[in-house]
This record gives C-alpha cells, sequence and structure tokens, in this order.
C-alpha cells in the first residue's frame, strides 16, 4: 500500500512538471541541494517566527481558530462514540492506509522522492514542492511533538475523559493525544500538493486522500475530534506561511494570484462547521 502511494505521487508530479524546462541546466546539482536545504531550514524558522508578525486578520484568523477548535471539543464523546461503533466497518485496506500514510517514516519517503525527482531532472518548480513538503511537515511535526508533550491529553482508547491532561509527561503514550501527529503530515502534504493544480476535482481528490489519515485517528481511539481539528489548521497555516516564503526564493511559482485564506464558522441546530476556502 505505501509503496503504491508514493509511486502515484511521484508519477503525478513528474506528469505535472515534465514539460517545465530548468532554468539554468549549467547549475550543479550540489548547488541546487545545499541551496534547496537551506531554504528548508529557513522556511521553518518563518513560519515559527510568523506569529511575531501577525496583524488584525492574522489573529482572527487565529480567533476563529480556537473557535472551531472548542466547537469541536463539545463534539468529542459523541464523535468518539461513533467512530469507535462503525470501526469494525471499515475496509482493511482504508484503515491500513490511513495508518501507513500519516506515519513520519512513509512520510517523508514521499517528500523526499518528490524533491529526488526536481533535483535529478534539474526542476526548480519541482524542487520547490519539494523544499515547501519536507520544512512544512519537519516545521508542523516538530511543533506537535512538543505540544503533545506539553498538553498531555489522554487519548480516547485510554479510557479517560477527553478533559484528562498530565502536561510535561512525555513517557506514557496515552497521553499523546493533542494534536494529532498522523493528521498533521497527511494533511500537510495534501494542502502542499493541492496547491500546485487548478482542478476542483483534482484538489477534491487530493484532500480526500489526505482526509483519510486524519478521520482514522478517530476510529482507532487514537485522538478527539478537536485533537483533529487543530491538526488540520496547524498543518493548512504551516503551508500557508512557508509558501509565501518560498516565493522570495525561487522564480517558477504555481497559482501565485490565489493566495489568499478565509474561513467561515457555521452553527446550526446540533451542527457545526467550519468552510475554509484557499
Amino acid at each position: 500500500m505505501k509503496n503504491l502511494v508514493v509511486l502515484l505521487f511521484l508519477i503525478s508530479f513528474v506528469h505535472l512538471h515534465g514539460q517545465d524546462a530548468p532554468h539554468d541546466k549549467s547549475e550543479t546539482r550540489w548547488n541546487m541541494f545545499t541551496y534547496d536545504m537551506g531554504n528548508v531550514f529557513s522556511g521553518m524558522g518563518y513560519a515559527y517566527s510568523r506569529p511575531l508578525h501577525w496583524k488584525g486578520d492574522q489573529w482572527g484568523d487565529f480567533g476563529v481558530t480556537l473557535v472551531g477548535v472548542g466547537a469541536a471539543y463539545l463534539f468529542d464523546d459523541p464523535v468518539y462514540a461513533y467512530a469507535d461503533g462503525i470501526k469494525e466497518d471499515v475496509p482493511q485496506v482504508i484503515r491500513d492506509y490511513g495508518f501507513e500514510y500519516g506515519s513520519p517514516a512513509n512520510n517523508y519517503m514521499i517528500t523526499a522522492g518528490v524533491y529526488a525527482v526536481g533535483l535529478v531532472t534539474k526542476n526548480e518548480k519541482l524542487r520547490r514542492t519539494g523544499v515547501l513538503l519536507i520544512s512544512s511537515a519537519s516545521t508542523a511535526g516538530l511543533l506537535q511533538q512538543v505540544m503533545k508533550s506539553a498538553f498531555g491529553r489522554a487519548r480516547p482508547l485510554s479510557g479517560l475523559s477527553k478533559d484528562t491532561f498530565n502536561p510535561f509527561w512525555a513517557g506514557d503514550k496515552d497521553f499523546h493525544s493533542f494534536p494529532s501527529g498522523h493528521a498533521i503530515l497527511a494533511m500537510t502534504n495534501a494542502h502542499a500538493i493541492a496547491k500546485q493544480f487548478k482542478s476542483i476535482w483534482v484538489k477534491s481528490g487530493i484532500y480526500t486522500l489526505g482526509a483519510i489519515p486524519a478521520i482514522s485517528r478517530l476510529w482507532e481511539g487514537k485522538h478527539w475530534l478537536s485533537d483533529v481539528v487543530l491538526s488540520v489548521a496547524i498543518s493548512i497555516f504551516t503551508v500557508e506561511s512557508i509558501d509565501r516564503y518560498l516565493d522570495k526564493k525561487y522564480d517558477d511559482k504555481y497559482n501565485a494570484s490565489n493566495k489568499k485564506m478565509s474561513w467561515n464558522l457555521n452553527f446550526g441546530l446540533g451542527t457545526v462547521g467550519l468552510k475554509m476556502q484557499f
């Protein structure tokens, strides 16, 4: 399963960028590699520093995110009860995919594969995409590890309530619920890759593949709904931030005119919805 996913991603990117000619074939791959890896780490630093530069709109997005996570928190128990009830009805291939694609090892296999193809072919767009994937996954992945230990929230399968926290205790994995690493890595990849395409159908397919690992954490009892909602928000904010930074570092851009993000939180009788537009 994981090898098939990797192959499909690489084929899609080679097809997407196959006709793009590199700007300077005389530049060595070693120079490209060192430049790109520098952008991976500088992109991480840029993303972590963004809250220091937030203004009204950014703080508004942050507020909407907190409201969305808080609203999801109200539904944590019934959503887990429902997800746990349908777990055995979910095809095993989907359950396996949900776990495999969101794991760090497989995530970096995909991101490194995308970048390697771009480096070998000297394709700047593909290199930039690989840098975006690697930098975003590393930034969000490190952040979620720190947050898991800092909050120490009990997982659903621990049998403890959603209100149980054991802060700054990293020794017990049953207290690593908030946020979800699988959801963050899967949605980080999905958002970074979907940005390459304009077709709503292609985007929808990519986001669906990215959403399965996030949803799988619910029926596997690894995370609460509010954990997953926060993870998706972290993924989107991280990719958007680093993508804007890379605009200054690479000549080749994609969908350059469409980099605005909006949020719309809707409440109804027994429902809550969060609509995001990119």
